[in-house]
């Protein structure tokens, strides 16, 4: 674990991604096994996805603000967030849009590759605008 340590130390970065990975794989984990029981209830799969979409939004900015990206005081950030968000919802849905509704590919598969997608999106969108370093932290 040391060695980990000392290079996450030396590349603040990575630990950032790393944290980052284990925040989205668990709140991603879970949203999409919640996505799959809405759908299973007989919720279209667009909608369901907008409901879990909201839930992660929530959870993925506490869990970044207070352990990925270890802000203290960065005002500006949940309006970042959220329209960081908003893009990646675009995202999903049109992805969603695209290839279940277009292309006829099944919902569940299209649904996993938009979280990879977006979950790439996020990471680079929060580390240079939403959480970057005000003027004041540097």
């Amino acid at each position: 674990m040391s060695l980990l340590n000392g290079i996450v130390s030396k590349y603040p970065a990575l630990g950032q991604l790393i944290r980052y990975g284990v925040v989205g794989v668990v709140n991603n984990s879970l949203l999409y096994l919640g996505y799959l029981l809405i759908v299973y209830a007989g919720v279209g799969s667009k909608f369901s996805m907008t409901l879990m979409y909201l839930a992660g939004v929530i959870v993925g900015f506490l869990a970044n603000y207070r352990w990925t990206f270890a802000q203290g005081k960065n005002h500006g950030a949940l309006v970042r967030y959220i329209l960081m968000h908003m893009f990646g919802y675009l995202i999903n849905f049109l992805l969603l849009l695209i290839f279940v509704d277009g292309l006829g590919n099944p919902h569940q598969v299209v649904q996993v590759i938009a979280i990879l997608v977006v979950a790439a999106y996020g990471f680079v969108t929060c580390k240079y605008y939403v959480f970057r370093a005000s003027a004041k932290q540097v």
